[in-house]
């Protein structure tokens, strides 16, 4: 497929049936509507199934049924349609179900407003649901990224038998770039899901998915067994840096706010300010080892975000006062500007 002019939801949609994904249940809510709107015309033509569902509540526990049986499974939603979906998603993962999440974040809390915000950073890498569980999470800072790491998340889901989710904000959603979507096949993965729903077991028995455990210590043999998994999951840690070799000053940012602060660094090297980046795009797990390197060689570290200081605490707690740790935020749905970043970094010079 040559490279298209397409809007970030549906680019995201397109690369998800790209990547083998036949069924999705979902509702609507701004700015992700064109998902469900792009599954809708598309999954029936191929073969496949778009169920809306009453709520974002029951969206989730189709997801769980469908995904139950091995097969490639995707819901979409925002913010606070996550919310709604949390205990579902604690579900999958206690069950070991392979899914892939999308959540186009808004402003918040509550209801907030349809604008781009990155305030469901915590949601997303600490847990809405209850108890011991982690998703893997996925922040592109570009279309082409969103489509690639879309695909990646099916093959990551299948993998470790466990939820992906992958956070972009209103823009990227809204935006239009030009992206090449392909066919994506995944290598290295089984034809089949011996785990799944209506297949035996190794003692002849059907197959049980469940999350419910009454007997304590069956219970924490399932958690430390999870969390094994999640250990393994460490391997995944992505992040791309950005001028980082002489920096003298590094800039942490996710997602849309990475491209802003790229503008920033730009102009900044063009007065002799060495200041580079580190942009996460496993937000779990986090690149805390290498921002903690970086940090021995800078004199501050200046992290960028959408949201009140959410991803802040992490990279705090990676650089553990190796160097100075400072934080500049919009939220409410308002973006930081290019020349709010360059400011706030001449102040900490």
């Amino acid at each position: 497929m040559a490279r298209v002019l397409m809007k970030g939801t549906e680019a995201i949609a397109e690369a998800a049936i790209q990547a083998g994904c036949k069924y999705f249940f979902g509702y609507p809510i701004t700015p992700q509507n064109e998902i469900p709107e792009y599954m809708s015309a598309k999954l029936p033509s191929i073969g496949g199934a778009y169920v809306q569902a009453e709520s974002e509540v029951a969206a989730i526990n189709m997801v769980m049924g469908g995904g139950g049986t091995g097969t490639k499974i995707m819901t979409t939603s925002s913010s606070p349609g996550i919310s709604l979906m949390s205990e579902g998603i604690s579900y999958i993962a206690a069950c070991e179900i392979p899914a892939v999440l999308v959540n186009v974040m808004r402003a918040g809390p509550g209801l907030g407003g349809i604008l781009p915000a990155q305030g469901d950073y915590f949601q997303a890498t600490k847990g809405g649901g209850n108890g011991d569980y982690r998703l893997l999470v996925l922040a592109p800072s570009t279309l082409q990224e969103a489509v690639d790491l879309t695909q990646l998340a099916f093959d990551l889901a299948f993998t470790y038998r466990n939820p992906v989710m992958i956070v972009a904000d209103g823009f990227m959603g809204q935006m239009m770039e030009a992206v090449e979507i392909t066919e994506h096949k995944s290598e290295g993965l089984p034809d089949v899901t011996p785990w799944a729903l209506g297949n035996m077991d190794k003692r002849g028995k059907r197959n049980v998915l469940k999350s419910l455990y009454l007997d304590p210590e069956l219970l924490e043999r399932h958690v430390l067994k999870l969390k094994e998994k999640y250990d393994a999951m460490q391997k995944e840690i992505r992040y791309e840096e950005f001028y980082t070799d002489d920096a003298e000053y590094l800039i942490a940012a996710f997602g849309t706010t990475a491209r802003i602060a790229r503008s920033a660094i730009s102009n900044l090297r063009e007065e002799g300010v060495k200041v580079g980046m580190i942009r996460p795009i496993t937000l779990y797990p986090f690149p805390g080892e290498q921002i903690r390197k970086l940090s021995e060689k800078v004199k501050q570290v200046l992290v960028v975000e959408m949201n009140t200081g959410q991803m802040l605490e992490d990279v705090q707690a990676a650089v553990c006062d190796r160097a100075s740790v400072s934080f500049f935020g919009r939220c409410g749905g308002i973006a930081p500007s290019v020349k709010e970043i360059e400011d706030k970094l001449r102040e900490l010079l």
